[in-house]
């Protein structure tokens, strides 16, 4: 019995020195307070897997150098914005402070006289997609953080391969982490057929590249010969091409536009370690097809700032009449969801759009702790019932839209790489928002005096699992 009581208290001192150290080790890591409650209390409850997942996915290393300094200074050194060119261009007062902050922020020039289609249907994205890239003659660029190797995978695939044979540059940027179930094999026919192919933040060995794991590539970017590119919410798989109850939102931009999607490229190519030379032949002359303004921005690990999340902030609280949001994943940061408060209360009709059920059911009840206080507020939240929906988009005020690969959620705003498109044009900013509307016969709107009788049962899983949002 003595020699059982000294193990216990062995056992016991172990367990308390793992729960002291571990949470030693959150604090001076200087987290936002959010963020380190979260963390603590996964160490706390489980001490042992929670010291475990931090270490692989809760280091913040934003400042330290994910990429070789080799290549690190390469990229410090590019502007690739100089060979855009854009020339001076009149911006419409309410619009102005947001080009700034995305001027100012990501160096995000201000791109004039694109020809824009807003794709809602995986089958006229992939059909379209397909139809260009066979017609490109001199290179295609592309980056996908899921490319699965399936029917449309192999589709996409198929085509790279036979352009590259053509004597055509073919570039691929992919997520191993993402595509972990893609065989090696997959990717080196591509680069037997000449496609050239390369991983952004790779991530072989995950317990001595913990640093790099928790970054991953969210980006979704095509672009052929400098003049045609495509990016949004969709990626190459089965589920976005043929699957019906999957609601997406992509763009088809033609014109100088592009140039914004290739510099995002570009600057992934060299972070995944590679090198060329000569770039002023992928940003050809381009005609000017309307009057439209559009700026491609991009957030990630390697940004001085959260891009999108500022960005965000400043629609929210510059929306004057309305501002629609659909997003499949529903977790804003405390400073994104104060704005949406500060909007609804000064009598901005604010309404956003989620699924009933997305592809996460640990997800949707921390997002629905979300909805009393909003709600409460005088937001508008529709429940798309027969559909998952995974479109980011973003419409206010009849002349602003935004289309991309971001998530309102912690991660999205601030931990993987990730580009969006901001619109400046009435005529697309309407396309947008009857979109929404559209989507709104599929939605059932959830009301305040209903949501909160909701039972006790419902609101302790929603409260235990908000905690874990910025860990999500």
């Amino acid at each position: 019995m003595h020699h059982l009581a000294t193990i216990q208290t062995v056992l016991y001192f172990f367990y308390l020195t793992l729960i002291v150290g571990s949470a030693l080790v959150v604090l001076t890591r200087n987290h936002t307070p959010v963020k380190t409650l979260a963390w603590l209390t996964v160490l706390i409850f489980v001490p042992g897997f929670g010291l475990f997942f931090y270490y692989i996915f809760g280091q913040d290393t934003r400042k330290q150098r994910l990429v070789t300094k080799k290549y690190y200074d390469k990229i410090k050194n590019l502007n690739f914005n100089d060979l855009v060119n854009e020339p001076e261009v009149e911006v419409r007062p309410e619009c102005l402070n947001l080009v700034r902050l995305l001027q100012n922020n990501n160096q995000s020039p201000i791109l004039q006289g694109s020809q824009v289609e807003i794709i809602t249907s995986g089958k006229r994205m992939f059909e379209a997609l397909v139809e260009d890239m066979e017609k490109a003659k001199h290179h295609i660029h592309i980056e996908f953080f899921i490319f699965n190797n399936d029917e449309t995978g192999q589709l996409i695939k198929t085509v790279l391969m036979k352009k590259a044979l053509q004597g055509l540059k073919v570039r691929f940027i992919y997520d191993n982490v993402a595509n972990w179930k893609v065989p090696r094999k997959f990717y080196d026919e591509m680069q037997e057929a000449g496609v050239e192919v390369a991983c952004l933040m790779e991530t072989r060995f995950p317990l001595i590249q913990s640093s790099k794991i928790n970054y991953r590539n969210h980006r979704k970017i095509v672009v052929m010969d400098g003049n045609i590119s495509y990016t949004g919410g969709m990626n190459v798989a089965n589920n976005y091409s043929i699957n019906t109850q999957w609601e997406d939102r992509h763009v088809r931009i033609e014109g100088r536009g592009s140039h914004g999607l290739q510099v995002a490229f570009l600057l992934d190519w060299f972070s995944a370690g590679k090198n060329w030379t000569d770039f002023k032949k992928y940003f050809p002359p381009t005609p000017v097809y309307t009057r439209n303004l559009m700026q491609i921005v991009t957030s990630g690990p390697y940004s001085e700032y959260s891009n999108l999340l500022q960005a965000a902030i400043l629609i929210v609280l510059g929306a004057k009449k309305y501002l629609y949001l659909q997003t499949p994943y529903f977790l804003p940061t405390d400073s994104l969801f104060e704005a949406l408060q500060i909007a609804c209360l000064s009598g901005v009709d604010v309404r956003l759009m989620v699924s009933k059920k997305s592809d996460s059911s640990y997800i949707d009840p921390a997002s629905r702790s979300y909805y009393e206080d909003l709600l409460k507020a005088g937001m508008r939240i529709y429940e798309i019932q027969d559909k998952f929906i995974h479109a980011k988009t973003m419409v206010a005020d009849d002349y602003i839209s935004v289309i991309g690969s971001c998530n309102l959620d912690f991660r999205s705003l601030e931990t993987n790489f990730e580009i969006n498109c901001y619109m400046y044009d009435s005529d697309l900013a309407e396309q947008n928002k009857n979109i929404f509307f559209n989507n709104l016969t599929h939605c059932k709107e959830v009301h305040y005096q209903q949501w909160i009788k909701r039972s006790k049962w419902k609101r302790l899983l929603e409260s235990i699992m908000r905690l874990f949002a910025p860990l999500m």
